[in-house]
């Protein structure tokens, strides 16, 4: 590594050893026979962030080819069962029977950990807004609207009949996030 990189052995070993510090590497010694074991060194995954990471045209090239081999129809359709299974997978862990509040917490939660940095507010009223202040799937959503069209049902059946649910503000309208008005009809 050190005449590759034209640096000293020593300084080598340094930047091994601050790579291993940051999480970046890990070795391993391993004996081969007499003298001194060979230090193997390997990436971990946490290396990959010093990476390029080209899933997202590789996703929307596969949006891309997907649209144009299966249609509007199909992708509606597609859509449709992606909306379902978040139905089941929301609707397992948002208790209805809990206060409006409590029930978009869960919501929030669970799209927090999908990456959405959601939270929500409450005003006098008892209305809620769950406020998502990110959106992991901008690039999808750009290129296919019916991810955020489907989003909206998936809330509004998360939460039935009884809860109204709209949005106020949109990425996709220019705003700096997207929010959600929960409220009982």
């Amino acid at each position: 590594m050190a005449e590759e990189l034209g640096i000293s052995s020593m300084a080598v070993r340094q930047h091994l050893r601050e790579l291993g510090e940051a999480g970046d590497v890990t070795s391993e010694d391993v004996s081969r026979g007499k003298g001194r074991p060979t230090k193997f060194w390997e990436l971990t995954a946490n290396a990959n962030r010093h990476f390029s990471d080209r899933h997202r045209d590789l996703i929307l090239d596969l949006l891309s080819g997907l649209s144009e081999t299966v249609g509007s129809e199909g992708m509606d359709a597609l859509l449709k069962r992606r909306g379902t299974a978040q139905v089941e997978v929301y609707s397992k862990k948002v208790d209805r029977s809990a206060s409006l509040f409590r029930q978009a917490k869960a919501l929030a939660k669970l799209r927090s950990e999908e990456g959405y940095m959601a939270d929500v507010e409450k005003d006098e009223a008892g209305v809620c807004y769950l406020v998502e202040n990110h959106c992991p799937i901008c690039a999808a959503a750009e290129n296919c609207a019916g991810f955020c069209t489907g989003e909206l049902s998936v809330f509004q059946q998360t939460f039935g009949d009884a809860v109204s649910v709209e949005r106020t503000e949109h990425l996709m309208t220019d705003s700096r996030r997207c929010v959600y008005r929960i409220a009982p009809k």
